[in-house]
């Protein structure tokens, strides 16, 4: 996210024409691994500088 270098990994569940985002499930990651439940999550679409899929299992 702009000014932070904060990783999120969630499920997508909604988004809107703002690009604003809603995780559910969510994880704050550090080095790959998950270090904090966040559960639900709404993210701003301006605050968003880029969005990867997981990899499949």
């Amino acid at each position: 996210m702009k000014g932070d270098h904060s990783l999120l990994d969630g499920i997508l569940k909604s988004a809107d024409d703002y690009m604003n985002l809603h995780l559910e499930d969510t994880f704050e990651m550090v080095e790959e691994e998950r270090q904090r439940s966040l559960g639900s999550v709404v993210l701003r679409g301006n605050n968003i500088i880029l969005i990867v899929p997981a990899e499949t299992q």
